[in-house]
């Protein structure tokens, strides 16, 4: 009866044998109706009563034992099964290892695909970069994250109509060099996603590393920063030959 739920033999046949006779039974009377030895029934009605599955009482210099009431039991069973339940879930988070290594991945459709992916299951903080024609696709979802209280930071190159409030927009030079397509994504300060252009074909890493989040999330900022530098300065830095070469050099 019990021996299912991770009691043994002799603990489910004395409670079977509790719960199917009405009245309070004494050590013997168990015996007989469960047959459990009598040397093991002392040994195991003590058992039970620890485990809370028997009440004890002592009438006239006899020790008497009823069974717990089934739907008690039950309910006792239930809640047990979900506190275990719960402790095996915290276990399991508290050890999942760190997966630091670097992935690979082609193909644009499947690129965006898991950018998509990612802005869903972040639950923190959003922080992407990319040319408008591109990200306008992830708007939506975007303005919803942060209608829901996620902290999303966006970096256009082109101008992009947005409600996000937390925006940079890069209005490209003619004269810029090495201005190329590429997508940046980091969610909840703890995963990644560069993509770029190879010969046409979008090529893209996806990682958990710490240092590679780093990394990306400070160069996110490197391209905020010098977008919002040269659009407050844009004059002075354009007068100097030198300064306006090396900005026309950089990616962002």
């Amino acid at each position: 009866m019990l021996q299912q739920f991770g009691f043994t033999q002799y603990e489910s046949k004395v409670y079977q044998a509790l719960i199917t006779v009405k009245a309070p039974l004494d050590a013997s009377t168990i015996v007989k109706h469960s047959e459990v030895p009598r040397a093991k029934v002392y040994e195991v009605l003590q058992r039970m009563s620890e485990k809370g599955m028997i009440l004890e009482s002592t009438v006239q210099n006899k020790r008497l034992y009823t069974a717990l009431p089934l739907e008690s039991v039950i309910e006792k069973l239930r809640a047990k099964f979900e506190e275990n339940v719960e402790r095996l879930r915290e276990t399991k988070a508290q050890k999942t290892p760190l997966d630091d290594r670097v992935w690979s991945l082609k193909d644009n459709q499947s690129i965006q695909v898991l950018i998509k992916n990612m802005i869903q299951q972040a639950t923190t903080s959003i922080t992407i970069s990319g040319w408008s024609d591109d990200l306008w696709q992830y708007i939506p979802d975007l303005e919803a994250k942060e209608e829901n209280g996620v902290t999303v930071a966006i970096h256009s190159i082109g101008t992009l109509d947005t409600t996000i409030s937390s925006l940079s927009t890069l209005i490209p030079d003619p004269q810029h060099e090495t201005l190329e397509r590429s997508r940046i994504i980091i969610t909840d300060e703890t995963e990644m996603l560069f993509a770029g252009m190879e010969q046409t074909q979008w090529h893209a890493i996806q990682t958990r590393s710490r240092p590679l989040v780093k990394f990306f999330t400070e160069f996110f900022y490197h391209d905020v920063a010098l977008t919002e530098i040269t659009r407050k300065h844009k004059d002075t830095i354009l007068a100097d030959e030198y300064i306006r070469d090396v900005l026309l050099k950089l990616r962002y």
